[in-house]
């Protein structure tokens, strides 16, 4: 497959002239600092300041408590941060992409050509079996109750989940990996081995894998909740081939929806950008809102909340985690290979027949 996204003009001039610098800079320092904080103030010779503890070497319950939610959640949005990557859509400069993509791919042990190989079957073949990142509940062959309980396992362990999920690609006799994709993909995994290898034999001998655990492991684990929830909440139950009525999006007006869409990159507003995966992740409400004007009289699967959303998907969690064909669609029709985000999946992927809206 393509590693990089080949880009029309229009696109290529839509993503130079919009910014995400105020949502990468808010992401990036929320994170950073809170880490970078909590590191130093763990040291004796530091401890923390009066104003948050009275005993400068003991870590107050209440501020881990409120470290642990917040770096959590500055995690789930550097996963969106990923995403954007892996589209090649974050940054009108490539080379930044592939590079912080790579950076985060590192760290989460899921390596960026892994990601964008799996998510290139995503948005061609969403909801088929052949959509690899919705594997096991996209595949057909794997029973309710795997899925079920596979689901439970994703939820708890999300980051555990994603690595099994996205690795496939490269582990699994069935891959569509080119061999030059599966030379890049080894580099990239050894990258990790020897990150991960080198900073466990730092925690070994500092006697500090505890400190780790709470500062890092944890909100890595709760963050991989949320990213699996956010998942489940835009796909789970949903039969259509077709982007906007195969996947649940959020176009909310409320302050709450609006900031947390913002802090992701806007990928809450799923359908549109599962139609259009060059889009520049800034226009994607308008798009929604053009789709929805233009089509009064379908029932768009569009929520205001991600509350209502994740209440809609709920049902389907606990009786039938699945999609496509598990959720009752027909067997899809014949599909090309597709090697990289095309600009229109409705038009340059689909059978005419599985085309709901125009």
């Amino acid at each position: 497959m393509s590693t990089d996204t080949v880009f029309t003009p229009e696109e290529s001039q839509a993503l130079a002239t919009k910014t995400t610098k105020w949502n990468l800079n808010v992401v990036r320092l929320g994170l950073f600092v809170l880490v970078i904080l909590e590191i130093v103030w763990r040291y004796d010779e530091v401890g923390y300041p009066g104003w948050l503890s009275s005993d400068r070497l003991v870590t107050p319950t209440w501020w881990l408590a409120t470290y642990t939610l917040a770096v959590s959640y500055f995690i789930f949005c550097w996963t969106s941060a990923y995403h954007e990557t892996v589209h090649q859509t974050l940054s009108a400069h490539n080379n930044f992409n592939k590079h912080l993509g790579r950076i985060i791919g590192t760290v989460v042990l899921i390596p960026y050509t892994v990601y964008r190989e799996t998510h290139i079957t995503h948005h061609a073949y969403l909801n088929r079996p052949t959509d690899w990142e919705l594997w096991p509940y996209s595949d057909p062959n794997r029973g309710r109750g795997f899925r079920r309980a596979f689901a439970m396992f994703d939820l708890l362990f999300g980051f555990c989940g994603a690595i099994i999920i996205y690795g496939r690609i490269f582990w699994s006799k069935n891959s569509p990996l080119s061999e030059s994709s599966r030379r890049l993909i080894r580099r990239e995994y050894l990258a990790s081995a020897i990150c991960w290898s080198g900073l466990a034999v730092y925690l070994t001998l500092s006697h500090t894998w505890l400190d780790f655990l709470q500062v890092w492991w944890i909100p890595l684990t709760i963050a991989g909740f949320l990213q699996t929830m956010r998942k489940f909440t835009e796909h789970l139950g949903m039969a259509s081939f077709d982007p906007l009525l195969g996947t649940r999006t959020v176009r909310g007006r409320n302050w709450l929806t609006r900031i947390t869409s913002f802090l992701n990159f806007d990928i809450f507003v799923h359908g549109p950008h599962h139609r259009h995966p060059r889009v520049a992740h800034t226009s994607l409400g308008e798009l929604m809102d053009d789709y929805v004007d233009a089509n009064p009289e379908r029932d768009l699967p569009v929520y205001p909340t991600y509350a209502r959303a994740t209440l809609a998907m709920l049902p389907w969690l606990v009786r039938n985690p699945g999609v496509g064909v598990n959720v009752g669609a027909a067997d899809p029709s014949a599909t090309g290979d597709v090697k990289d985000f095309v600009q229109d999946v409705s038009r340059e992927v689909l059978a005419p027949a599985e085309v709901g809206i125009e």
